[in-house]
């Protein structure tokens, strides 16, 4: 699809309006239309169309499936990706705007926080509210009561510093909190969920938007236009050139990390509203399951498509919202520049 999309006045200034206000059955996925899955989720054994992929090791991707959604199986899908964490730990995450009540809660991921002993890490916003500075972020992670469970580390609290996009079309480097070359091992724990601007948000725009600064969030929603917060609103670009920037800026970030990153997403509470906004829409779909890869964008893939191969009706609302913003895009690019491949083979653990 053309990249010529132009998001509506409601999609996206709305949103700020409504924001401040190992082992198992081996299944297949690839790069086929979703309506060509089947309603339980696999797509049987064949491996469809070959579909080109810019994946640099030419490899499909593995996601591994916990149906049970548990402290206990977020540890246990974490051992599955035989990928250890060294050194000093990052937990990527989102403390949750004051006023929601989706977000991951402390109860549900602090076994495995303590288990790889990291630290909470967040930036700052860029839309006001009650995390675009430090002492309220704090605040919010504290009444969240994620600083019962970790140390949190607000990580622009002291300025940002300068990643390089290699072959971005957009930008050319992507700013993040100064404090992120601080830790040695990120683990990218994300709620999937509905977003109003980008249709969806997992792993992708978690370490994109989310490990960004706040100058450095406006920096990719404005394409590359400006990295002041208050312009952002007035320079934003035509959708697809955002969701491009949203997979530029994780490539910075995958290429930053290397091998010293993995990626978890908790299907829960399946709002088609983002852990930012402080006035959600209730869940209207059920609770699916933990996914995990070492591949963000199959990682997102995966979790796309099990909305859609979902059985329940409530699918429909989150199916709208991902489309009318072409959230698929996103992963359409990210696979182009070789962030991941969304051609994956889907591991239950729980079968």
């Amino acid at each position: 699809m053309s990249g010529k999309r132009k998001m509506s006045s409601f999609t996206r200034r709305g949103f700020i309006k409504a924001s401040v206000a190992a082992g198992g059955v081996l299944l297949t996925s690839n790069l086929v239309p979703l309506s060509a899955c089947s309603a339980n989720g696999r797509s049987g054994e064949e491996t469809g169309e070959e579909g080109h992929t810019n994946n640099p090791s030419g490899e499909v991707a593995t996601v591994y499936m916990l149906r049970e959604i548990s402290p206990r199986s977020l540890v246990r899908i974490y051992e599955a990706l035989g990928r250890s964490v060294t050194g000093k730990v990052a937990v990527k995450l989102s403390t949750g705007e004051p006023g929601g009540n989706n977000y991951l809660k402390p109860e549900l991921i602090g076994d495995l926080v303590r288990k790889v002993n990291g630290t909470i890490v967040e930036c700052n916003t860029a839309y006001g509210g009650g995390r675009s500075d430090t002492k309220n972020h704090l605040k919010a992670a504290a009444d969240h009561g994620f600083t019962s469970i970790a140390k949190v580390d607000i990580m622009d609290e002291e300025g940002e510093i300068s990643l390089p996009v290699k072959g971005g079309t957009h930008l050319k480097e992507d700013f993040v909190g100064s404090h992120y070359t601080n830790y040695d091992f990120t683990v990218v724990l994300s709620h999937f969920k509905g977003h109003a601007m980008g249709g969806f948000g997992g792993a992708i725009k978690n370490i994109s938007i989310g490990i960004a600064s706040s100058s450095g969030k406006a920096w990719i929603h404005s394409a590359g236009t400006t990295r002041n917060a208050s312009e952002m609103w007035g320079n934003l670009p035509e959708q697809d050139f955002f969701l491009e920037s949203m997979a530029e800026a994780a490539k910075a970030v995958a290429d930053h990390c290397g091998d010293k990153i993995l990626y978890i997403s908790v299907m829960n509470k399946l709002s088609v509203d983002c852990d930012c906004d402080s006035h959600p829409a209730d869940p209207q779909m059920a609770d699916v399951g933990i996914l995990a890869s070492l591949d963000p964008v199959a990682l997102d893939k995966a979790c796309v498509d099990m909305v859609y191969n979902s059985p329940d009706e409530g699918r429909k609302h989150l199916i709208e919202r991902m489309e009318s913003r072409h959230g698929i895009h996103t992963l359409e690019h990210a696979e182009a520049i070789g962030v991941g491949s969304q051609k994956y083979n889907l591991v239950l653990l729980d079968a």
